[in-house]
């Protein structure tokens, strides 16, 4: 469709985080809330380490995208890396700033708002653009993490839409605002992507509906899924 100008995404801000951040939303959405959202993040610590090894990860997946080992790829892995940092701070100082206190969970949910909005970019991109991605991302999802959650009422558990998917939008859309794509390609691709995941999300849920149903019963749920399906608990605080 944008053959003459050309779709800017170098490792997947679109048909990745855009995806998957639309795909959970509308999932979301058609599931509907948890009975308990209360439940806070039982092991922070073991959050921080998952969080580390899918931020060296990461280097393969933007690094890798550039498909040689050159200065292309070495820039990609620059610039992957201070957007995961920057954003890290940037969440921590608006946390701090709005609640007193920053948290741990919190530092590495900023973690992936930078790689995520650093993706479809880190080919196109030098570190002060970098920089400027990252400590916007931060910020911006996690307000939209508040949105989500407190103004639509929507039980997005990891916030994948929040982080993902409005990582991956606002990277591809920076491509464009920092002179390295097009406004009506970036813009493009990104409706016509949206509306696709939307439909095909909805089409393969209803589906899905019809063979299984999408909610346990109440008492599996509040019971747990690992005691009623594997008859024992992965953290059992009793004993």
């Amino acid at each position: 469709i944008f053959g003459d100008t050309g779709v800017k995404d170098f490792a997947g801000g679109i048909v990745v985080h855009e995806t998957a951040g639309i795909a959970a939303l509308v999932l979301a959405i058609l599931l509907g809330a948890r009975r308990n959202q209360t439940t806070p993040p039982h092991n922070p610590g073991m959050v921080m380490i998952g969080a580390a090894l899918l931020w060296v990860g990461w280097f393969g997946f933007n690094g890798g995208s550039q498909l040689a080992a050159d200065g292309g790829a070495a820039m990609a892995l620059t610039v992957t890396h201070i957007s995961a940092a920057t954003a890290s701070l940037s969440w921590a100082l608006w946390e701090r700033i709005k609640f007193g206190k920053a948290s741990l969970v919190g530092i590495v949910t900023g973690t992936i708002a930078g790689l995520a909005s650093i993706t479809p970019a880190s080919g196109f991109v030098g570190p002060w653009a970098a920089l400027l991605i990252g400590a916007v991302a931060g910020v911006l999802c996690q307000e939209a993490v508040t949105m989500v959650r407190n103004r639509f009422k929507i039980d997005d558990t990891l916030d994948v839409f929040a982080v993902h998917g409005v990582g991956g939008i606002f990277g591809t859309i920076m491509i464009a605002a920092l002179g390295a794509g097009s406004w009506a390609a970036q813009l493009g691709s990104l409706a016509i992507v949206g509306v696709f995941t939307v439909v095909v999300t909805i089409v393969i849920a209803l589906i899905c509906r019809l063979i299984i149903p999408m909610r346990v019963d109440a008492e599996i749920e509040t019971n747990g899924l690992d005691l009623s399906v594997h008859g024992e608990r992965a953290y059992d605080m009793t004993s």
